[in-house]
């Protein structure tokens, strides 16, 4: 599918390219999935696991199970065995002289199938500080490290914590860091996507939310950076919506600055509300809850450009729709979404309307048939010709742009009332 930038406002290309800038890999992940002419999340929903080289002791004190071997959906997480004896050699002779071997770990991570090692190097030899994905002598992915601006002269000096848990509640297992550059301490987020047809997938930084956790955050541990995201509640585990969606709110609000507006609809016909977090204009999340769980059913999908009118939902009729554009409105995609029960989005329908006469039918308005645009409607639906009354039939009724008009703030009022 293809999609032209006309009547995209000049604008707002500054701004895509700070949202770029502050979201970073996830946004660009959203815009691929779209250019690709796939509706549909960045990732698929899978467990993922959860550990962290942090002391029993420290996890007691902040109110929190130890995780370091065993999560909750029963994935072990193991650090490299380190004897006495010196065994710390034999770490550096499988995985390099580089590997800290104390927060190397073996791994069940949900963008991979296998158990992987996660390796972090040190730097050397005028390298810097990164990571890599090892499955058996296979090197799967190379992660560099982040290092906030302010600490771009300091001196890598130790990586003191690492976790593997799903933080933004998508379903894939995420990587946290504790790191110390110099003398001063900073987290590090890495949002994890599992690989597409595209080769797309990996971990990657999430520089406004490693920046808001390292300046609100006092005591700089795993189990205070996750206190500060949740209360230290793991997905799961929420009273309710209410909880959850505050949980949810607040961890949109360190990933944009508090740039995020939300609101509370009835998408499907039950009596918990879904959550819409977004920046209007640019893109969209919605998540629903049920049994204690957030599930995610968008995840930053982008529109306002490229001839992406934005997404409507029915509301109580579970039906979401967007419409999407090629060649300045020639050619216009209606897609139908439903929920599987509330876990994630289905495809329902894609119907395709032309409308100019494609006389040579290859996709295209052809400058001899530019005067037929707009004079001429034809729709289809998996390569068969549809009529206008079957096209009306995947309409559920009267339709609302999903948007936020709420601050986080106003948000949590709702949520009390």
């Amino acid at each position: 599918m293809l999609y032209c930038i006309q009547g995209c406002a000049k604008e707002k290309e500054g701004e895509q390219a700070m949202l770029l800038k502050r979201y970073g890999r996830v946004f660009l992940c959203c815009m691929l999935v779209w250019q690709s002419g796939t509706l549909a999340a960045c990732g698929p929903l899978n467990d993922g696991a959860d550990g962290r080289m942090e002391t029993q002791e420290k996890f007691k004190d902040a109110g929190m199970e130890d995780e370091s071997t065993e999560d909750a959906g029963g994935a072990s997480k193991e650090p490299f065995v380190l004897e006495e004896g010196g065994e710390a050699d034999d770490a550096k002779l499988r995985f390099g002289k580089d590997c800290i071997a104390e927060q190397t770990f073996e791994v069940s991570l949900s963008e991979y199938e296998e158990r992987v090692w996660f390796v972090p190097c040190a730097p050397s030899d005028g390298g810097a500080f990164h990571m890599q994905i090892i499955s058996g002598e296979d090197v799967l992915l190379d992660i560099s490290g982040y290092v906030p601006e302010a600490l771009s002269d300091a001196p890598f000096s130790s990586l003191d914590a690492v976790s593997f848990y799903d933080v933004n509640y998508d379903g894939n297992t995420d990587i946290v860091l504790v790191e110390t550059y110099g003398s001063a301490a900073f987290a590090a987020v890495y949002y994890g996507y599992p690989q597409n047809g595209d080769g797309e997938g990996g971990f990657f930084i999430q520089e406004t939310l490693s920046e808001a956790l390292s300046e609100q955050t006092d005591d700089l541990t795993i189990p205070q950076i996750r206190s500060l995201l949740s209360d230290g509640k793991k997905n799961g585990a929420f009273s309710d919506y209410r909880e959850a969606y505050e949980m949810v709110s607040r961890l949109c609000a360190l990933e944009s600055g508090g740039e995020m507006k939300y609101d509370l609809i009835s998408f499907d016909a039950d009596a918990i509300p879904e959550l819409v977090a977004g920046v209007n204009g640019y893109f969209m999340s919605l998540y629903a809850f049920s049994d204690g769980t957030v599930h995610t059913l968008m995840d930053r999908w982008p529109y306002g450009a490229m001839g992406n009118a934005g997404y409507a939902y029915c509301p109580g009729k579970n039906s979401l729709k967007n419409e999407n554009s090629d060649f300045a409105g020639a050619i216009l995609y209606t897609t139908y979404l439903t929920s599987d029960g509330g876990h994630a989005l289905e495809e329902v329908a894609q119907i395709q309307t032309y409308q100019f006469d494609d006389a040579n039918q290859n996709g295209v308005p052809d400058e001899n048939e530019q005067d037929s645009i707009g004079r001429y409607s034809v729709s289809y639906l998996d390569g068969r010709r549809i009529t206008e009354e079957e096209r009306a039939s995947y309409d559920a009724g009267e339709y609302v742009y999903l948007e936020g008009r709420l601050d986080a703030e106003e948000l949590k009022a709702e949520l009390n009332r």
